[in-house]
């Protein structure tokens, strides 16, 4: 059946009609969709866009902030920091000091414990009494003698050194100003000597008088706490040669002047012996009562306070005898050559009584 051709004409028209209006209607709904999405997206970016801006501004600012801190200077937690290290430090030296003082403070008494040791060992091994006169009564230990007797022991340490020093440096020949420099430290170190002495005897001189410091050879020599010069004069004057004529008899003088004024010191001792007994046995009976036993007493006591001068005037007359020889009679290489024998023979002194103090242990002489 056969359509008719105004029919067709007007069915494609609307065919084509149709589809261009639904065409219309989808683009006209896809326009307001796109319109919706894309406000809602435009939206969504500009709030995203917001947010990144504000923590890209805020990682500029704490950025700006440290410049301008490393810029001013250290911040508060570096300088904290500085500070608590420096702390640590000061902390540090002072635990270092505090025992390194403990160390030497150790190694004195252990000095002091083994001088101590050593006495009473001699004095045991010679079959006698080693009185140690640094311990009164009461069982306390004299702060004053206590220090001589270190310091006396770290004296002979030096000695011993200097000794060695002086005997490489003859044997090296060195000049005659490293001669003097040694010389003039080894009368320097006689002089703490001497200074030590007449502290210690302030605090006891019956402890310099007894040489108790000393060794039990040395002690047989002793005179008035120390060496006698005129003796020492005797000793060295043979080791010293060649010898001028002018020195020979600069010496021997010297060594007459010594005499004489050891002479003085002995009598000036045998006067206050005398004096002392004589207090003591004034009121033997016990007559006169406490009271003048006890100005007994103060009076013995004012005398025994001269026994410091006496040791002090005999230490004074030592370091004398010592300066005219070494200063002024003797050239620079007769003064070191003088301060090495001097120094050798006391070293020897200590070393026979080593000997003897082993030679008396020894179990044949203890069964005697």
């Amino acid at each position: 059946m056969s359509v008719p051709s105004t029919q067709l004409m007007t069915s494609a028209k609307m065919g084509i009609y149709e589809p261009n209006h639904q065409f219309l209607m989808w683009s006209e709904s896809f326009k307001n969709d796109s319109q919706h999405t894309s406000g809602s997206t435009i939206v969504e970016a500009d709030f995203k866009l917001d947010n990144g801006t504000e923590d890209a501004l805020h990682d500029m600012l704490v950025a700006s902030k440290n410049f301008e801190q490393e810029a001013n200077g250290p911040s508060e937690k570096v300088l904290r920091r500085l500070a608590q290290n420096r702390e640590a430090a000061r902390k540090s030296r002072l635990r270092k000091k505090a025992y390194l003082e403990q160390l030497e403070t150790s190694r004195i008494k252990l000095a002091q414990l083994e001088q101590e040791l050593g006495r009473a060992r001699q004095g045991l091994c010679m079959g006698g009494i080693s009185g140690d006169f640094s311990v009164g009564l009461s069982g306390t230990i004299n702060s004053g003698v206590a220090t001589f007797g270190m310091e006396y022991g770290h004296w002979v340490e030096v000695q011993n050194q200097q000794v060695r020093e002086l005997k490489a440096a003859l044997q090296a020949r060195v000049s005659d100003i490293e001669l003097q420099i040694l010389v003039e430290n080894g009368m320097n170190h006689y002089d703490k000597l001497f200074r030590m002495k007449t502290i210690a005897a302030q605090s006891d001189v019956f402890y310099i008088l007894s040489g108790m410091w000393k060794t039990p050879a040395e002690r047989f020599y002793m005179w008035i706490g120390g060496f006698r010069p005129s003796e020492i004069l005797k000793v060295l004057s043979p080791q010293l040669d060649p010898l001028t004529e002018e020195q020979h008899i600069a010496v021997h003088n010297l060594q007459q002047t010594s005499q004489q004024a050891e002479d003085a010191l002995v009598q000036g001792m045998n006067k206050l012996q005398q004096t002392i007994a004589e207090i003591l046995i004034s009121d033997a009976s016990g007559a006169f009562g406490v009271a003048n036993y006890m100005g007994q007493m103060a009076t013995a006591m004012d005398q025994l306070n001269v026994l410091v001068k006496f040791v002090k005037q005999a230490d004074n007359l030592r370091q004398q005898t010592l300066q005219l020889m070494y200063h002024q009679i003797l050239n620079t290489r007769q003064a070191a050559r003088g301060l090495l024998v001097l120094g050798d023979y006391f070293q020897r002194l200590r070393a026979l009584s080593s000997l003897w103090a082993a030679h008396s242990c020894e179990p044949a002489k203890i069964l005697r």
